[in-house]
């Protein structure tokens, strides 16, 4: 048993298999892939979590946490394409870890992608069907409370009554939306995530253009606040300020850059993988960090950190327009749509890279065959979209928005250096291997991938270790209750 927890897969065997009865169809070029990154990676994040990063850990240096955390990305970003082109196969870190560290740090890593993409798709969901709800608001229409929230929220109304959650409707529906999209084809997914992208940078840009002849320079008078502690309104003591500040910034916004690694779980459908996976994956990393910092550097330059704090996160960019952009009133209505467009593309891609993992996971019999099971006419794993459509689809509808907080974030980072472990691990043992891109400077990217990673997770809340924890030990029983005695590496050995 020892044996096998360890065992490897070989490169040429992860070749093998993937060759053996995969119906993917190969139908994505280079700008497919880029779109499908940058339509992962900008979404909740900038929109939400760049305001909260500004209000509770740095002000106006929350530019510099975004460089911190893009370069955490670009050392991961590195190490994922190095592993993408060589071993071009659905399954992201999932299948790096099983040629590097075994099956076992395979499970767990698989497993901890579902918080990554099952679990931020519903998350995500839910904040859709907020953003809805604001967009309705501007036409006069509203969803009643109970039906756009869940059984576990309540709500105080105007006339003292207090109105229950029922169900999110919204939530279940664009769930619902995007997976029936999915099913119906991967290049079809691509053409209307394409049309997403478009919509939402366009806006974005225009934010940056115009809000730029905004920007206050008393807003940005100090740039890295002194180190001090700031307490939000639930009670939460958040450090503020300096260099311990920028870092719960970048561990804060972090989560706006989740996607670019979900282009790798489209391996087995790119056309040439071999060249085409480090430009989706680097190209869209490197085109969201510039209008990131931007971004950026004009919300905290046309508003302030106390507007933040006082106006709530998820109103902070339509409250900056509407305060300080005097005759832009119409944009912060588009920033809705933007937001909206965002959202829709960030599920969609988190669908398909979950869908894909499991894919792979069944392939190797780590999880039932159904995960593996292709549509015959749509070439699709169908089966394993509707899996995933009930356990998100019932999340989206039943759960209150806060329950996952930065599970997502610390998931992500500890995948993210399991892979920079994993691309200095194959560098020593296999060599020869035929590298169609090389990561440059190994191991001194990997290692310092992982410190920045790591520098990261250190600026979160202590109690998401506690979360993510308790989320790998329900893992591991499923692995001994069923992935190990199901494993065909351990069969064929």
């Amino acid at each position: 048993m020892g044996n096998q927890l360890f065992a490897t897969k070989s490169v040429d065997k992860l070749m093998s298999d993937s060759g053996h009865g995969s119906g993917l169809k190969r139908s994505l070029g280079p700008a497919d892939l880029i779109m499908l990154g940058i339509g992962a990676i900008i979404g909740a994040g900038l929109f939400v979590r760049t305001a909260a990063a500004a209000a509770q850990n740095a002000g106006p240096s929350v530019t510099l946490g975004f460089v911190v955390a893009a370069i955490g990305c670009a050392f991961a970003g590195l190490c994922y394409a190095e592993f993408a082109s060589m071993i071009p196969i659905a399954g992201s870190a999932y299948t790096y870890a099983y040629a590097t560290m075994g099956e076992l740090v395979a499970w767990i890593i698989g497993w901890d992608l579902v918080l990554e993409y099952a679990v931020g798709a519903a998350t995500v969901g839910i904040a859709w069907s907020e953003y809805l709800n604001k967009l309705l608001e501007y036409l006069g229409w509203h969803i009643p409370y109970q039906w756009c929230h869940s059984p576990f929220e309540s709500h105080k109304l105007a006339d003292g009554t207090v109105a229950h959650g029922l169900m999110n409707v919204p939530a279940l529906f664009i769930i619902i939306a995007l997976t029936l999209l999915l099913i119906r084809g991967t290049k079809e997914s691509a053409l209307v995530n394409g049309l997403i992208v478009i919509t939402k940078v366009s806006i974005v840009v225009l934010f940056i253009i115009l809000g730029w002849g905004f920007i206050n320079p008393a807003n940005h008078a100090v740039y890295i606040p002194a180190d001090s502690t700031f307490t939000d309104s639930q009670g939460v003591a958040h450090h503020y300020g300096g260099f311990v500040g920028i870092l719960g910034a970048a561990g804060t916004v972090f989560f706006a850059f989740i996607g670019f690694d979900a282009v790798s779980t489209a391996a087995q459908e790119s056309k040439n993988p071999k060249r085409d996976m480090p430009i989706g994956i680097l190209g869209s990393l490197v085109i969201c960090t510039v209008l990131y910092i931007l971004f950026a550097h004009v919300l905290t330059g046309v508003a302030s950190v106390e507007d933040f704090r006082t106006q709530g996160r998820e109103a902070s960019v339509a409250y900056a327009i509407q305060t300080y952009m005097k005759g832009y009133d119409w944009l912060a209505k588009f920033v809705t749509v933007a937001i909206l467009a965002g959202f829709s593309s960030v599920i969609l891609v988190m669908l398909m890279g979950q869908s894909r993992v499991f894919y792979s996971m069944s392939v190797d019999g780590l999880v039932p065959k159904l995960f593996s099971e292709v549509h015959p006419k749509y070439q699709t794993p169908y089966k394993s979209n509707l899996v995933f459509l009930v356990f998100v689809g019932a999340f989206a509808a039943f759960a209150p928005a806060d329950i996952v907080g930065d599970m997502t974030s610390i998931g992500t980072l500890f995948a993210f250096i399991v892979v920079c472990a994993g691309i200095w691990v194959l560098r020593v043992r296999a060599p020869h291997l035929k590298r169609e891109f090389k990561a440059p400077l190994v191991p001194f990217v990997p290692i310092a991938g992982i410190i920045v990673c790591a520098a990261m997770i250190y600026g979160l809340e202590w109690l998401n270790w506690l979360r993510l924890a308790g989320w790998l030990l329900i893992g591991l029983l499923i692995y001994f209750g069923y992935g190990i005695r199901n494993s065909k590496l351990a069969k064929a050995g």
